[in-house]
């Protein structure tokens, strides 16, 4: 049976038509996409360029897994400025639409560490409250949930109060491997709330920086991670955020090759740590 991977659309460039990046992607064997073109931009998607990507996507056969919304550059929902915040919601709203009406059913949030300053975290911790509370009705109604990524500053502890905070049926965790391995405790971290792990970033790097290479490429435990993948809530399909940029590999056919290869070798392990399990 064919093994079933996702694969980021911005592994080339997260800009222009990404119609040839879909083609070569389906062409490589990956039967699912994490959604990455725009997600820090203030671009939002028309219905007539939803209706095309749908096409697309059965064009070639791919389904979407995922997509990553969305931190905007003036849209943003964690600004200082009032309209700022509320256009910022109104562009995850944009994404949460667009994954509904493409078959998704997760977005990927980016949400900042504690900060030291008490007056800055009390504005934090507020709106991010506030902008959850918003998001919950339309995310609910769309049948889309938010998944709350681990970020190279440790924001772990952020993380674990949000869930506590939301039920799972609405906020779960992506775990964002070379996150993790930059920050030296992400699999430890991982461990203790892998029950409401719903979206992974997967990728590898030397943690010393966040280099988004193909899994084996760098020092990432893949097989304690594996194990906690396998005994985790994550039941949908091993998905892979990794860039050309850094991988070593000018060829983009060979890149797209060697992410498959190496997918498949780590779904592998899954299954087996899984399979071990029962």
């Amino acid at each position: 049976m064919k093994t079933q991977l996702s694969i980021t659309t911005d592994y080339v460039k997260d800009r222009d038509c990404p119609e040839p990046y879909l083609r070569a992607i389906a062409e490589a064997g990956f039967t699912h996409l994490h959604w990455c073109h725009h997600w820090n931009t203030d671009f939002l998607y028309s219905e007539d360029e939803i209706q095309q990507i749908s096409v697309w996507l059965n064009n070639f056969g791919i389904e979407l897994n995922d997509l990553h919304a969305s931190i905007g550059r003036e849209k943003h929902w964690l600004s200082d400025h009032e309209y700022e915040r509320k256009a910022g919601l109104e562009l995850i709203r944009n994404r949460i639409g667009m994954t509904s009406r493409l078959g998704g059913d997760v977005i990927i949030l980016h949400v900042p560490a504690i900060h030291e300053d008490k007056d800055r975290e009390c504005f934090l911790r507020d709106h991010l409250r506030a902008a959850f509370d918003s998001l919950e009705p339309f995310a609910r109604e769309q049948d889309v949930r938010i998944a709350v990524e681990n970020l190279v500053a440790d924001n772990f502890p952020r993380l674990a109060s949000l869930l506590d905070s939301y039920p799972p049926d609405f906020l779960g965790v992506c775990y964002d491997s070379g996150h993790g391995n930059i920050c030296g405790n992400g699999l430890e971290q991982l461990e203790k709330v892998k029950h409401r792990l719903i979206s992974l970033h997967l990728h590898d790097n030397d943690a010393t920086g966040d280099l988004h290479q193909p899994i084996f490429h760098g020092n990432v435990n893949w097989d304690r991670l594996a194990e906690i993948i396998a005994s985790s809530s994550y039941t949908k399909v091993t998905s892979m955020e990794v860039i050309q940029r850094n991988s070593g590999m000018e060829d983009e056919t060979e890149f797209l090759e060697v992410a498959h290869e190496t997918g498949e070798r780590f779904d592998g392990m899954i299954r087996q740590a899984r399979s071990s399990k029962d």
